[in-house]
């Protein structure tokens, strides 16, 4: 019977124009397509293989007794059915060739193979193609063992689709690692040249000490030579003084010898002068020259034996000279060290400020490079309604900052008159509470005088119903004033305002609280603050004439706020119109320190004193972090925060400290622990958002730092 091969070169040429062209694989939709018509003409190939190879529909036992090639199958040496097996092999001749059906699957898989071009990034996927194919025919032929061979295919193929996309997922991985690498790589370059740097400045530094060292061993070798030639001289010296003092002793001895014999002589020759005995004056003259001789002789011992000795009181005067230097050489050895210490830490604070210096300097230069001119406000002049005047107005004593939020708000007042009806925000949880609605509300279109006006009306009404939640009560309050009809209107259209006009004071201190921002009791203490001020300076003014003095003035700040630093308290004043060349007795209208204008804006002076408590608040709060010693993510305790409270502020009583304590934790004052009850590791939260809740709420130091605890 003669081989006909079915034509499938076709997929080698086919596979080999449609490669993708980066990646080293295949897309798969081409692979879905290649499948397909591989499926179509595997079915055709099994046909006609099927027709070409089956004998009689029976497989040639081939090789399973041929010496060419040994198949191992998987059974038991022992058991029955191998033994017949080998005992029927051994009984068939050895000269049996290759069955046609197995020399055509190899002649086709190796001319396939052949067709395959193996130049392309995907031969081992295509090198994989003429074995799915024989092994297709192998699976068709076998009808018996074509759902386990079936199975075995299917298994084979899952794992290869498995394998390729898990190497497809790793390849962007790889670029990723590339990437990695050459950053490494340039980190380590740069630390290597920044070394380098490092290193010249040390190896420079060095030479200067080796410099110096040097020169001071030759400063010292010639002090040593000068101190070896001083020595030589001084025994030099030393000798001539001996040698001349015992010259000068044997002279002075000749000298009375002679003196001696001349008092003998004229003794001798002239007896009677005395009236004495002769013999018995030589006797006492001889006895009393023995006795001259024997004291000299111990004065000469006494010289010789304490010639170089020095007086005690030299000595002890020496001694103490001698002590004192030693002590200043010794504190001048600590200084010299603390001096070379500094020294060293001044070099490299130098060093470091040296890199500070040239990066600031490359700092400015980016930012000179790409900063933008400052803007010429006076363009606005005709753009703001009102005219040059009032821009001037709301311009003045503002900085750029502050000059863009009033040109924002300029700009959206416009555009907020232009909205008829605003559209509703729905029900979520994150709306607020006063807010929900669904669909449009009218815009009512108050002016901004209105609007404050409002808001002073509402908080008039809180401070005399403080029973529910500010937000329930902001509606509730617009219900009462315009019905329910129009009170949601009225929200919308106020929310819309006090969330523009942020530089107005009563409309930002407002929407701060209406959106849990800060406490209500920020707002009710600073208007108890400044009440308490104007009543103090109304008693300072006996003659009821609205006027009181400047020492007045300072007296009520200073009672009022005790603890309040000079510096604060002189910036009161000169809010107030002091100046330095102002006396005592200088009169001050203080009623106008209290007056608000038609937008509600206070004067300089309370806007100061607002100025001044947000500062003390800050201040305050940064002083705790400091006392705490943690970062903001880190976990504070109860007693922990307690404890610093009470450190940083020692005026604390108990029922401020429990406040400022359940507003940290956000406990009821009744839940929290009584101080030495708490358990250490009870109650936690972290210091961000324990400073964050003392930030909303009014908190103030209430003694001095050098008060003793209250118990």
């Amino acid at each position: 019977m003669a081989f006909q091969k079915p034509q499938s070169s076709s997929f080698a040429t086919t596979s080999r124009t449609h490669m993708r062209p980066s990646g080293g694989t295949i897309d798969d939709s081409f692979l879905t397509e290649i499948k397909n018509t591989q499926n179509r003409k595997l079915s055709q190939k099994q046909k006609t293989l099927s027709c070409q190879f089956s004998i009689g529909d029976q497989l040639s036992p081939w090789p399973t007794y041929t010496t060419d090639q040994t198949i191992l199958h998987n059974r038991k040496p022992c058991s029955y059915d191998y033994r017949k097996r080998a005992g029927s092999w051994q009984k068939q001749p050895l000269g049996i060739t290759k069955p046609r059906y197995l020399e055509q699957l190899e002649n086709y898989l190796r001319k396939e193979l052949l067709l395959l071009d193996l130049s392309t990034d995907s031969t081992q996927e295509l090198r994989l193609q003429p074995y799915r194919e024989i092994f297709d025919f192998f699976i068709e032929d076998f009808k018996t063992y074509k759902p386990l061979l079936s199975s075995i295919k299917n298994a084979y193929e899952v794992m290869l689709a498995y394998q390729r996309e898990k190497i497809r997922a790793l390849e962007p991985l790889k670029a990723k690692l590339v990437t990695v690498n050459e950053d490494c790589n340039e980190r380590i370059l740069a630390m290597r040249a920044e070394e380098r740097y490092e290193i010249s400045l040390l190896k420079r530094e060095k030479m200067n000490l080796l410099k110096l060292i040097d020169k001071k061993n030759e400063e010292k070798i010639s002090l040593q030579s000068e101190v070896s030639k001083l020595r030589k001289n001084l025994a030099e010296e030393y000798l001539r003084y001996l040698s001349e003092r015992d010259a000068r002793k044997i002279l002075i001895a000749d000298l009375n010898e002679l003196r001696y014999q001349r008092e003998d002589m004229s003794l001798a020759q002239s007896p009677g002068i005395w009236g004495e005995d002769p013999v018995k004056l030589t006797l006492a003259l001889k006895m009393a020259r023995q006795d001259l001789t024997r004291t000299q002789m111990e004065l000469n011992t006494m010289k010789a034996n304490f010639g170089d000795v020095v007086p005690r009181r030299d000595f002890e005067m020496q001694e103490k000279t001698n002590k004192d230097l030693q002590e200043q050489l010794d504190s001048l050895r600590s200084d010299y060290e603390e001096v070379c210490k500094e020294h060293e830490i001044l070099l490299q604070l130098h060093m470091t400020t040296l890199k500070e210096r040239d990066q600031f300097h490359s700092e400015l230069q980016e930012i000179q490079r790409t900063s933008t001119p400052r803007p010429d406000w006076s363009k606005c002049e005709d753009v703001v309604a009102g005219g040059p005047d009032r821009w001037q107005k709301l311009a003045e004593g503002k900085n750029s900052d502050q000059l863009v939020d009033v040109l924002l708000e300029e700009i959206g007042e416009g555009l907020l008159r232009e909205k008829d009806f605003f559209p509703g925000l729905g029900y979520g949880e994150a709306i607020p509470p006063f807010l929900r609605y669904d669909g449009f509300v009218e815009n009512k279109k108050p002016s901004k005088k209105d609007v404050i006006n409002l808001l002073k009306d509402a908080w008039k009404q809180r401070l005399v119903e403080e029973k529910e939640k500010f937000p329930d009560f902001f509606f509730s309050f617009l219900e009462h004033r315009f019905g329910p009809s129009e009170a949601m209107a009225w929200a919308y259209t106020i929310f819309e305002n006090i969330k523009l006009f942020r530089s107005n004071e009563v409309m930002s201190q407002f929407y701060a609280v209406l959106m849990g921002k800060r406490s209500e009791s920020v707002y009710i203490k600073q208007k108890e603050t400044v009440a308490q001020l104007l009543k103090e300076m109304t008693n300072a003014d006996s003659q009821n004439e609205g006027v009181i003095t400047m020492e007045n003035l300072s007296t009520v700040l200073k009672s009022n706020f005790p603890f309040k630093k000079e510096e604060k308290i002189q910036e009161l004043m000169e809010e107030g119109g002091w100046h330095p060349n102002s006396s005592n007795a200088d009169l001050l209208n203080y009623r106008s320190l209290f007056i608000e204008d038609e937008e509600g804006q206070s004067m300089p002076f309370v806007q100061k004193l607002w100025e001044q408590y947000v500062d003390e608040k800050d201040e305050y709060l940064q002083e705790l972090k400091q006392e705490l010693g943690l970062e903001l993510y880190d976990e504070v305790t109860l007693p922990r925060l307690r404890e610093a409270l009470m450190n940083i502020d020692p005026g604390l009583d108990k029922q401020t400290l429990n406040g400022y304590l359940s507003r940290a934790f956000q406990l009821p004052m009744t839940e929290l622990p009584e101080e030495g009850e708490e358990k250490e590791e009870g109650i936690v939260v972290r210091l961000k958002i324990a400073l964050e809740r003392l930030q909303m709420t009014d908190i103030r130091r209430m003694g001095s730092q050098e008060q003793e605890p209250t118990s």
